[in-house]
């Protein structure tokens, strides 16, 4: 899935490695290759590169046997992702902002929480109005496995309005499939809208995150969302305090049985 990224990295580290053994690259060497990197960008960009250079050793370790170990590759701290969200007002203005083609987009990404590339590569025959559901493959999928997408009222109401518009594509411009979203009007609107610092997988954030605040399960909304790691979801734990509340409103009745309760 990330092949041409993975060729962009290989072609900048080639440089440094070039002629040399693989038995040469030391920790110490590719730490030396990470600083140049995070000195030209960000820890996180640097860690990017340090991943594929730490996969590809642990290739020629594990599965080729071209050396006995690989090296222990030390990564960056990274900064914490603030997330970023609309709340209801601010996603109607945008919608309203755009034109129609990108508004039932954005809308169908409120409704499903679905990443941009699966939205514009969904295709008909991924979906069934009549069950309500759409499915994205897993060579499609970010994490590799098949999505599961329940459409609600509001999903199906933007597939409505599709229908006739391509005889492939979900969502068309002109007769032609949509392959890219941002676009000029993309931020025009966003500008007119007066929002700033959002960019259009902010959306997933802001489903995740309504889901949150209206008392839907971490758990539940990993799921949903097709997250690999809770960790992933823990991001938007603290938009519920009144689910935490109310697990930890289960200990007064404990305490109040006990002298801690009585106590002064």
């Amino acid at each position: 899935a990330s092949h041409q990224q993975d060729m962009k990295q290989v072609a900048w580290i080639q440089p440094y490695f070039r002629g040399r053994f693989l038995s040469e690259l030391t920790r110490e060497v590719i730490a030396e290759v990470g600083e140049i990197k995070r000195k030209e960008t960000s820890p996180a960009t640097a860690n990017r590169y340090l991943a594929t250079i730490r996969a590809i050793l642990r290739r020629a370790a594990l599965d080729w046997e071209w050396i006995d170990k690989p090296p222990v590759i030390k990564l960056y701290r990274e900064a914490k992702r603030r997330v970023r969200y609309l709340n209801a007002t601010q996603a109607s203005i945008l919608i309203r902002e755009l034109p129609p083609h990108l508004a039932d987009m954005v809308t169908f990404s409120l409704a499903t929480g679905l990443r941009r590339s699966n939205v514009t590569k969904l295709e008909w025959s991924q979906v069934d109005m009549q069950r309500n559901v759409a499915w994205i493959h897993g060579d499609q999928a970010k994490a590799g496995k098949p999505i599961h997408v329940t459409l609600n009222a509001t999903a199906i109401a933007v597939l409505t309005r599709q229908i006739g518009k391509h005889p492939r594509s979900v969502f068309s411009y002109k007769g032609k499939s949509i392959t890219q979203v941002n676009t000029k009007a993309w931020y025009k609107a966003l500008k007119r809208a007066g929002i700033e610092d959002f960019r259009w997988h902010d959306l997933r954030h802001t489903w995740a995150s309504w889901l949150t605040q209206n008392g839907v399960p971490l758990n539940v909304i990993q799921e949903m969302g097709a997250w690999e790691s809770a960790e992933m979801v823990r991001r938007y734990a603290h938009l519920a305090p009144e689910q935490f509340a109310q697990h930890a409103r289960v200990l007064d009745g404990v305490l109040n049985g006990t002298n801690l309760a009585q106590s002064k």
